[in-house]
């Protein structure tokens, strides 16, 4: 931590990076520690950078930034387990380049790397950050770390959560923001993925030992007006059910291939994940799938896990 914040220290301009497709840690660590450094270095360029999520506006936006032609920058990368998956190029350029991750650390890229996989979310690793370095946390700091801990814990059902998550989420609770409105920001969705969460119910496949999955087509997908974001909000669904144990989301893309989204209560899924084009936490992974038999073999995979 003390070589990073060196570092954060040596340059000017600073870009913050997180992952593809972002969920609430991706973004509450990245702007979250935005936030931290623009309160503690205010006379540094300090950026955010990505795709805006629509389904996230809520929590934060990105910034446009153009650097100038060989301008030196420091990029930092947030909750990002593999350099495929990170968004915005401008990583490849940076004079110097810190991953600061919950992950597994399968690939280490990086200068410095600040990867604890034990942690529940890279937000808490930030606020942990702030904390032991007595840096200043804004309010709007504390109330993008509190979500993106808060979204990777599952509200601290997942287990992650350990006894420092809660004192630290305890500690940006004190804060002035409206926790109770953000948690209900966090948990509300439309009717057209209440209707698609009835029939993931009535069409869910269910194996005898505890496995199950449901595919979303893009047919489907227009059917019921949805996005691929927008389906994130229904992956705990099958896990609502007490006898299943593993599930996975099989969600078409416009290009033909299958994004999957596997979660498992006790029984480790990542290693399946690994096996096609993906990875992630031994209970909550992500893989791709790029023809119906391979479909199959995650599903039978998924089965087999079970024995």
């Amino acid at each position: 931590m003390n070589q990073i914040l060196e570092k954060i220290k040596a340059y000017d301009t600073i870009l913050i990076h997180r992952h593809k497709n972002p969920d609430p840690d991706a973004l509450g660590s990245q702007a979250g520690l935005r936030a931290i450094l623009r309160a503690n270095f205010p006379d540094k360029k300090i950026y955010a950078v990505g795709f805006d999520e629509p389904t996230l506006t809520f929590l934060t936006q990105m910034d446009q930034v153009t650097l100038a032609e060989n301008e030196k920058h420091l990029s930092i990368v947030c909750d990002t387990a593999n350099r495929p998956r990170i968004d915005d190029d401008r990583w490849q350029t940076a004079d110097c380049l810190i991953k600061i991750d919950h992950h597994p650390n399968d690939d280490a890229y990086g200068d410095l790397l600040l990867v604890e996989d034990f942690r529940s979310s890279a937000s808490e690793i930030i606020a942990d950050f702030a904390l032991q370095n007595e840096l200043v946390i804004t309010d709007e700091a504390a109330r993008l770390l509190y979500a993106g801990i808060v979204g990777d814990t599952g509200r601290f059902l997942y287990p992650a959560t350990s006894a420092k998550t809660l004192y630290i989420a305890s500690k940006l609770a004190a804060y002035d923001f409206d926790r109770s409105s953000l948690g209900r920001e966090m948990s509300s969705f439309d009717m057209k993925v209440a209707r698609l969460q009835g029939y993931i119910y009535e069409n869910l496949q269910v194996s005898d030992n505890g496995a199950a999955r449901i595919v979303l087509t893009q047919a489907l997908l227009n059917q019921f007006d949805l996005t691929d974001a927008e389906t994130s909000k229904i992956v705990g669904v099958p896990g609502n059910i007490r006898t299943i144990e593993s599930w996975a989301i099989f969600v078409e893309q416009k290009d033909g291939h299958y994004r999957v989204r596997m979660r498992s209560k006790t029984r480790p899924i990542n290693e399946i994940a690994k096996l096609h084009d993906g990875g992630g936490h031994p209970l909550a992974s992500g893989a791709n799938s790029f023809s119906l038999e391979e479909n199959e073999q995650i599903w039978q995979q998924l089965q087999d896990n079970l024995k």
